[in-house]
């Protein structure tokens, strides 16, 4: 039984990573394995990127305690949601066994029983359900931790990469494919950035939540499949152009939405606003015309189809699309600051998170009655950090 769990388990190794599919006809794995005059990207190589993002995590933490909090505090970013619910034993008993947000009928009978205005009830399930929602200072804690990386991938990318041969020129990137040696600044570069992702995707199911949930959960999915399949079959040149194009603009998606959790609104808008430039340039003018064009329509003049080609473009394509829905964000928000000059219930506050607009406005005691045109930027109109 053993044996044969084992012999069906190997079957299906070999049937999933069938050189026929991943690789160019002619070509097999035995071809690709590193010598001493050539060094290829391995499967095995990549089993480095758990423990390094296991690292990446605890670095984080660490640096989110020592340095991103400390920080914060230092701008005066609140470390709690507006003021706190007064201590009541019925409605927080109500709170925790009944209903965190109670109809009308359930509030009337609590307001009866503590002789207590219905507004006032209204206002203690608000101040209690803000309690529970991440503080603008564990949220710039968060965003200070992926720019500091973003800026350093980025940084890293810029200085290592435009050096090699065939950066600038697209079709350099398919000639005598796949047989291009790997440099140690792309293997690192590559697993660095996979390393991250990775993390990100481990730590999506503790950070805020984010309205765009499902869609960053796709975006890093994709980042991931994109990176491992273009290594494994040594599509790292284009691989390395998209990871280049995607932390561009992340960089100074975190800076606007640290300053506007510091409320330094002036350095926010103009953050978001050459975040958006930023963006809409890398994202959706130079993605497809550069990335997606080499690798759809070049590859196929100089090397001809093959089945992973159609895979490896279709989660081109899906990133693509992402990048639309989230520029689509990124201009409805542009358009209603420039044509009204502020964000009535602020479409970059927490709409970010699962609650209601409510206790937004609650938590940062009436902003938007103080004309206060950003309380928040909105995540919607984060690129895959996010990537994210």
């Amino acid at each position: 039984m053993i044996r044969h769990t084992e012999s069906t388990m190997a079957g299906g190794i070999t049937w999933f990573w069938n050189e026929r599919f991943w690789l160019p006809s002619n070509v097999t794995w035995a071809d690709l394995r590193s010598s001493d005059g050539a060094v290829y990207p391995q499967l095995e190589d990549f089993g480095v990127i758990l423990p390094i993002s296991l690292i990446l995590l605890i670095i984080r933490l660490i640096f989110e305690r020592l340095i991103a909090s400390p920080i914060a505090r230092f701008l005066g970013v609140p470390a709690v949601n507006g003021r706190p619910a007064e201590d009541n034993l019925i409605l927080e008993k109500a709170f925790q066994s009944v209903s965190r947000f109670p109809d009308d009928k359930r509030l009337q009978g609590l307001a009866k029983q503590l002789d207590w205005s219905v507004r006032r009830v209204e206002r203690w399930f608000r101040r209690r359900r803000n309690a529970e929602r991440p503080s603008r200072l564990k949220k710039f804690s968060e965003c200070c931790w992926r720019f500091v990386f973003y800026m350093a991938a980025w940084s890293y990318g810029m200085y290592t990469v435009p050096y090699e041969s065939w950066f600038w020129d697209t079709n350099s990137y398919w000639y005598n494919f796949p047989f291009h040696s790997l440099t140690t600044p792309i293997y690192n570069y590559y697993v660095i950035e996979a390393s991250f992702y990775l993390s990100l995707m481990l730590s999506i199911f503790t950070d805020v939540r984010r309205k765009d949930f499902i869609a960053n959960l796709v975006h890093h999915i994709s980042t991931l499949s994109l990176l491992g399949f273009s290594w494994v079959c040594n599509f790292t040149r284009i691989g390395c152009l998209v990871l280049i194009i995607h932390d561009a603009s992340d960089i100074f998606l975190e800076t606007a939405k640290m300053a506007n959790y510091a409320k330094v609104h002036i350095l926010a808008h103009i953050n978001f606003s050459i975040f958006a430039l930023t963006f809409f340039v890398s994202r959706v003018v130079i993605f497809p015309v550069w990335v997606i064009h080499s690798s759809a329509v070049i590859s196929l003049k100089v090397i001809g189809p093959f089945p992973s080609y159609y895979l490896f473009n279709g989660l081109l394509i899906v990133l693509y699309s992402l990048h639309l829905y989230w520029f689509y964000t990124i201009a409805y928000m542009v358009f209603i600051i420039v044509t009204q000059g502020m964000v009535e219930k602020d479409a970059r506050s927490d709409v970010e998170e699962t609650t209601d607009s409510s206790d937004e406005t609650e938590s940062l005691n009436g902003s938007s009655k103080t004309g206060n045109s950003t309380n928040h930027i909105n995540t919607r109109s984060r690129a895959a950090a996010n990537h994210h």
